[in-house]
């Protein structure tokens, strides 16, 4: 073959792509450039794809989306394998770049995902680049306060507000101004959270009327799931880093003193009132007042729910669980609503009301079936109670079969509850020994459900 009919196959090729991607220019070195680099780049060869990459890059910026997609992959290929100086070159080139796409094809570039991308690839090289954190946040904030909406990212948001617990250690930040950004980021993180698990409910119940799931429709699943133990790993993470920072001994003075000037400001007074629960802060006189103020304000599920705390503290649980029900009403969303019945749940279990809490955690299990982690302390509650559930030695022991049934339900998230119950349960010797296979046993109390014997042979 020639040197002008490879050169036409090359141009044909390019074309081609041009319909692909709706190139804009119709310069023919741009085409065949284009076309050399994004085939180098598609098979991984991206040393090959280097040069026409940069050559279509600076002179036709605008030629096609495929410029940033894939010289993204060519310059974070090129940053793995550099060193020194000539790695910095490569980074400070990939920030660049996005910058590039902002401008040349923003109605395709989420402005919060693309700057925070910038300030995270920043951070994972603040060393190298000699990068401070004054500087670091400062990226992120920035990329925050411009697109809220695209900066959702789990790594980037927990970046985010690492940085500013390392500036208030560093006291360069104030009390109020690192629990105003917890806020800011914990409230992302359910948002998001709640996005996609809508998305994933809408499977589960598809799944579950009896429908079956399009190929596309399971890895979706498998996604929204992954997506979902990201957002939940960031949540630990981000409560871990503030750590006692947020104590009711920093807390109280400072929401005391702002107190009088954030009255009638409803998100304060949600926020101050919700921390001052998460942190058992409750007993202080100021809760009561953010409370009263809350609920005069207007009457809301968070306001009803703190009553119902207020309620608890004074040892009127019947009026507690009247607050309780009453905030679970005054709540239309779903997500919200099924947040609300297991913390609820969760606050009577620690109290001991293991049937009224399993009603709660029913609750909001159907709300929302993504969440498992109700069925594990719905088990966790049965197993507490083998010794006060079961009439005999054997059937006391049974009740960890019930346990790890309802641990199972959890999938993967409940696996080594049902081994720790199931290991606590009558063995198969024990089942042989009582000669009572199969049958069916009832347990008593508060449980008051029934629990099949394995079917156990001989041998």
């Amino acid at each position: 073959m020639n040197a002008r009919s490879s050169k036409n196959i090359i141009l044909s090729m390019a074309l081609f792509l041009i319909g692909l991607f709706g190139f804009s220019q119709q310069d023919e070195e741009c085409v065949l450039n284009f076309s050399l680099f994004y085939e180098s780049a598609k098979s991984k060869n991206f040393d090959a794809a280097y040069e026409p990459w940069m050559l279509v890059r600076n002179k036709c910026p605008k030629y096609s989306l495929g410029i940033y997609s894939k010289g993204e992959d060519v310059l974070e290929y090129k940053i793995e394998k550099a060193q020194g100086v000539e790695k910095v070159a490569y980074i400070n080139d990939l920030v660049k770049l996005w910058e590039e796409r902002l401008k040349h094809f923003s109605s395709k570039t989420p402005k919060g995902q693309y700057l925070a991308k910038s300030c995270q690839l920043q951070y994972d090289n603040k060393a190298l680049l000699n990068k401070t954190d004054d500087k670091l946040y400062s990226c992120f904030d920035q990329a925050y306060k411009e697109d809220k909406t695209s900066f959702s990212h789990p790594k980037s948001l927990y970046t985010y507000f690492s940085l500013i617990v390392d500036l208030y250690d560093a006291k360069k930040k104030s009390d109020a101004e690192l629990f105003d950004k917890y806020d800011d980021i914990t409230e992302k993180v359910e948002l998001e959270v709640s996005n996609y698990a809508a998305k994933l409910n809408a499977l589960i119940e598809k799944e579950s009327s009896g429908a079956t799931l399009t190929s596309a429709e399971k890895k979706n699943m498998g996604i929204y799931e992954d997506w979902l133990g990201a957002y939940e790993t960031v949540s630990k993470s981000i409560d871990g880093k503030l750590g006692d920072r947020a104590n009711c001994e920093n807390l109280i003075p400072l929401y005391t003193k702002e107190f009088e000037a954030n009255k009638t400001n409803e998100l304060w007074l949600k926020r101050t009132a919700g921390k001052m629960s998460e942190k058992e802060c409750t007993g202080d006189p100021l809760f009561i007042k953010l409370v009263n103020a809350l609920h005069e304000l207007k009457p809301s599920a968070n306001s009803a729910y703190y009553l119902g705390i207020l309620k608890d503290k004074e040892g009127k649980p019947n009026e507690a669980i009247k607050y309780y029900k009453e905030a679970i009403s005054l709540e239309t969303d779903n997500f919200k609503k099924a947040k609300l019945n297991k913390t609820i749940a969760q606050k009577l279990k620690a109290k001991g009301s293991y049937g009224q809490a399993r009603n709660f955690f029913r609750q909001a299990l159907k709300l929302n079936p993504s969440d498992t982690s109700p069925n594990i302390s719905i088990a966790a509650m049965y197993a507490a109670s083998a010794n006060n559930c079961g009439d005999t030695a054997f059937n006391k022991r049974a009740v960890y079969w019930l346990a790890a049934n309802e641990a199972m339900k959890a999938g993967a998230a409940g696996k080594q509850s049902v081994e720790r119950y199931m290991a606590l349960a009558p063995s198969k010797q024990d089942v042989f020994s009582c000669g009572c296979s199969g049958e069916v046993i009832k347990i008593d109390c508060w449980i008051s459900e029934v629990v099949t014997v394995p079917v156990v042979g001989k041998n």
